[in-house]
């Protein structure tokens, strides 16, 4: 059956070694949405999976629904995530795991949020079905800890169902391990976002492939967001300002070591306030070249053409590359 009517809703779901899952997640879909008014499509992704999930996702595909977009490698869940939003055309974009634990049900709930004025609904797994020591618990203590840094309150950061407005999801900008950090993103945009309980389940077939050992990684992409949060269209209020205050820390050495001089007659030979002097001058000039190249960068970031981070092998159920026509719409015929 053709579907010619640009849909209300995209599903974009990333999927790594999936094979078991691809049908029942197909089902599954089928089953909460077909009952809404809503015309809708699933964008699935496929993160370089080489045990049969490309052979399943192409049978499934034969639902012109279905659209695929196949990496030519593994890049990443970011990355997957970031592909299946730019080639979403719906006018809400709801993410989901491919590993069936979380609910297709709890999408038009979801949806309805956004239809009463939210740019973004992030999903609770307030009854998390995973192992405690190795899952859960790292997630409460990173939650709590991006909560106070970010000052954004929320309960669960990492859960990937999510409904947001078209308009909000592609304009985020994702990379590293951002897609967790979508809900703050969105309100660095200026989305207006509500946090609601969802289902969560066991996972019946295969294994997590995104474990514990990426917390490092999300340690230090939190960095990046607070940092994106307050200084990045700015970088010389953080540079300028420890410049500031280092270079005032080495005049006052140097002040010091001079007045030990000229008053105590004292050797400087090997005086740490005389060492301590000038490193920090060196310092002070080191953080406001930082923050010169930091305000270049910025600018350079401003004015050119969004690079994307992740490269595509096929393309299945799309009559054009919507990327292109969205970076380029001159070329559009």
């Amino acid at each position: 059956m053709s579907h010619l009517r640009k849909p209300t809703v995209s599903v974009v779901v990333p999927v790594y070694q999936e094979n078991e899952n691809v049908e029942l997640l197909y089902r599954e879909i089928c089953d909460a949405l077909d009952p809404m008014e809503n015309d809708y499509e699933l964008v699935i992704v496929d993160d370089g999976s080489n045990d049969g999930t490309v052979q399943q996702l192409k049978h499934i595909a034969a639902d012109d629904r279905v659209k695929l977009v196949l990496f030519r490698r593994n890049y990443g869940q970011t990355a997957a995530m970031n592909a299946g939003i730019n080639h979403a055309s719906g006018r809400y974009i709801v993410t989901m795991d491919g590993d069936l634990q979380n609910d297709p049900r709890d999408i038009p709930m979801m949806i309805a949020k956004l239809d009463e004025g939210y740019d973004l609904v992030h999903g609770w797994r307030k009854d998390r079905q995973d192992e405690w020591l190795s899952r859960k618990l790292p997630s409460k203590i990173a939650n709590w800890l991006i909560s106070k840094a970010t000052g954004f309150p929320i309960h669960d950061l990492g859960c990937t169902l999510k409904a947001m407005r078209c308009e909000i999801a592609q304009d985020l900008e994702l990379y590293g391990e951002m897609h967790r950090f979508i809900p703050i993103l969105a309100d660095q945009l200026g989305a207006r976002s509500i946090e609601v309980v969802t289902h969560h389940r066991a996972r019946q077939f295969g294994e997590t492939k995104y474990g514990i050992g990426r917390t490092f990684r999300v340690i230090l992409d939190l960095i990046t967001v607070r940092y994106m949060q307050k200084y990045f269209a700015s970088p010389m209020k953080l540079f300028g300002m420890i410049g500031i205050w280092t270079g005032l820390l080495g005049l006052c050495s140097l002040t010091l070591t001079g007045a030990m001089k000229l008053i105590g007659n004292i050797d400087m030979t090997g005086n740490p306030l005389l060492l301590l002097g000038i490193l920090s001058a060196v310092l002070a000039v080191q953080f406001f070249s930082l923050g010169l190249l930091g305000e270049v960068a910025a600018r350079i970031y401003y004015s050119q053409h969004h690079r994307q981070n992740y490269r595509i092998r096929d393309l299945v159920n799309f009559s054009h590359n919507p990327v292109t026509l969205k970076m380029y719409p001159n070329k559009a015929a």
